[in-house]
């Protein structure tokens, strides 16, 4: 989950590519249902975003599994094995040398002993939010369910001995919330390649990393009788620039130097990924790349979506799945829901689109919450109301410790988040975009977009002269960013004049109380005269209008 930038692929990569068979999942799903869907992007550009999702707006993230153990940030099972890096110190300190416990080793420490998965879903619907995700597994390439094409290097196997999807689709299926599972192993290939090396330094200089072991290796440890190879992925040459530890982000798209998949890869991948598919029918699939798992060298992660389309059509043939996708050009935003990594758009989108955050780091994080450096509940209101003004959803990611369990620094946060929601939430849910996002300062000041994201947090904070608009039915919800402690605001776009309104206001009303509010409209705009007493939660305050 760091920033990538766009690369055309090699011709070498482009050579390999993998163009796989239909297998008996796909056969026998197209045999017994329509058809809409093929695996190339012409036919899934046909695609239409479900009406739940737009709807939706708000869903929450359990970015959670074995590298969240160490309690050290995020891609720790890379950074381990990176020497002189802060989590390479940490990791020798707490748990020794890669070459002697490896990341395999983390995974059989881990326990999960205080998850309850019901506890924190129940905790995050009464937060606001309309839809849960789950990661399935990330690029430490364990599987986090009893999974079919991964037998000995799953949750089920090892570490927690746990199904921990199947835990959380009961959960949210019990809170009657639509579930999400997000899926980061396609990578594990390259991501992986710092276990292949050794230190240059010290007295264990040039003994290799754990990445290098086989089955062979395994007699009389825990491990005994399974290939570290199935985790790690290894078993190929490294790729141009692999000592250099910022090279994979100029190669996620596949490109730039890095080594090719092979064919079993990209199979194997596919088929995990289609087992997850029918054992817990998610309702949206995230994917941790540049469009779709493994493109451009295989076209694997297109028969994936074909595939969960077609399965998720309706009686009116109607996909009711999601599927995101990162760094799409046009053609892919049709197929795919765009998926924004720590930021937003600038406008609003002609589609429906996502953006993911945290409010601390991707994995659990002791140094985060120690200095106490979590995102405030405000922060992340202030990032919805923008992006669902612009035609987006947000999915907010909440650390789980390796435990299970979130910290009560995070607990306040989500309650927080809650009881805006519950005074606000109707300016949320089931809204569209209105003309325009917006007017107000803040706006002029916010970064550009990167191709990935991570533009979040960059402009100016919101003050009671930003105001962020939505529509829905014969509503226009307009947003005030903060409380105007002058006890007014004025609204130039619903001037008497204005080109985006054919009616006079009628009634304004302060959702949060539900208290009706003074107000004037004449040519320079339409001024609420807001009440003494603030509601309990006032950094963004949400009018409704009637005309």
């Amino acid at each position: 989950m760091k920033r990538r930038d766009v690369i055309k692929i090699s011709a070498a990569a482009a050579a390999g590519l993998y163009l796989k068979p239909w297998t008996a999942h796909a056969n026998y799903l197209f045999n017994n249902t329509q058809k809409v869907f093929e695996p190339n992007w012409d036919s899934l550009s046909k695609y239409q975003v479900p009406e739940w999702f737009r709807d939706a707006k708000f869903g929450m993230w359990a970015h959670w599994g074995p590298q969240c153990e160490p309690e050290s940030g995020d891609w720790y099972a890379r950074g381990m094995y990176q020497e002189g890096s802060w989590q390479y110190d940490y990791h020798v300190k707490k748990y020794g040398h890669p070459s002697k416990f490896g990341f395999k080793d983390v995974i059989n420490v881990w326990k999960a002993d205080k998850w309850n998965p019901q506890e924190l879903v129940d905790l995050y619907k009464n937060a606001g939010a309309k839809y849960f995700m789950a990661m399935a597994n990330h690029h430490d390439n364990l599987d986090l369910w009893d999974s079919t094409y991964q037998p000995n290097w799953n949750s089920v196997k090892m570490g927690p001995k746990k199904d921990i999807i199947a835990g959380w689709e009961q959960a949210a299926r019990k809170a009657g919330l639509p579930f999400a599972l997000s899926v980061h192993a396609a990578h594990a290939w390259s991501w992986y390649e710092p276990s292949q090396r050794a230190d240059q330094n010290g007295p264990l200089a040039g003994v290799p990393y754990d990445g290098n072991l086989t089955a062979e290796d395994g007699a009389g440890t825990w491990w005994e009788g399974l290939d570290p190879q199935e985790l790690y992925a290894q078993n190929h040459p490294l790729s141009e620039g692999s000592l250099d530890n910022g090279k994979i982000h100029s190669q996620w798209n596949w490109g730039n130097g890095v080594t090719p998949p092979s064919k079993e890869y990209c199979e194997k991948f596919y088929n995990r990924t289609i087992d997850l598919i029918d054992k817990f029918n998610p309702d949206l699939l995230y994917f941790d790349d540049t469009a779709l798992p493994l493109w451009p060298v295989s076209n694997v992660g297109l028969e994936i979506a074909a595939y969960m389309y077609n399965k998720s059509l309706d009686k009116k043939g109607n996909p009711q799945a999601v599927i995101t996708g990162k760094i799409l050009d046009e053609e892919q935003r049709k197929a795919l829901v765009w998926d924004i990594e720590k930021g937003q758009s600038n406008e609003i989108e002609p589609l429906p689109w996502q953006t993911d955050t945290c409010i601390g780091s991707w994995h659990y994080d002791q140094g985060i919450y120690r200095d106490k450096l979590y995102k405030s509940a405000k922060q992340v209101i202030h990032s919805l109301i923008d992006v669902v003004s612009k035609n987006g959803n947000l999915m907010l990611n909440i650390p789980v410790k390796g435990d299970g369990s979130i910290d009560e620094l995070e607990r306040a946060i989500v309650e927080e988040i809650g009881l805006w929601m519950r005074l606000n939430g109707e300016s949320i849910y089931g809204t569209r975009p209105w003309k325009i996002f917006g007017e107000g300062p803040q706006q002029a000041t916010a970064a550009e977009l990167s191709h990935q994201g991570f533009n979040e947090g960059k402009g100016k904070p919101y003050s009671s002269s930003d105001f962020r608009f939505v529509t829905k039915g014969d509503r226009l919800y307009a947003t005030v960013m903060s409380w105007p402690e002058n006890g007014k605001v004025l609204i130039n776009a619903l001037r008497s004049d204005s080109p985006y309104l054919s009616k006079s206001i009628k009634k304004v009303k302060l959702v949060s109380t539900g208290k009706k509010l003074k107000f004037k409209q004449n040519a320079e705009g339409l001024e609420v005269y807001f009440p003494q007493v603030k509601p309990s939660v006032s950094y963004a305050n949400a009018l409704e209008i009637k005309y």
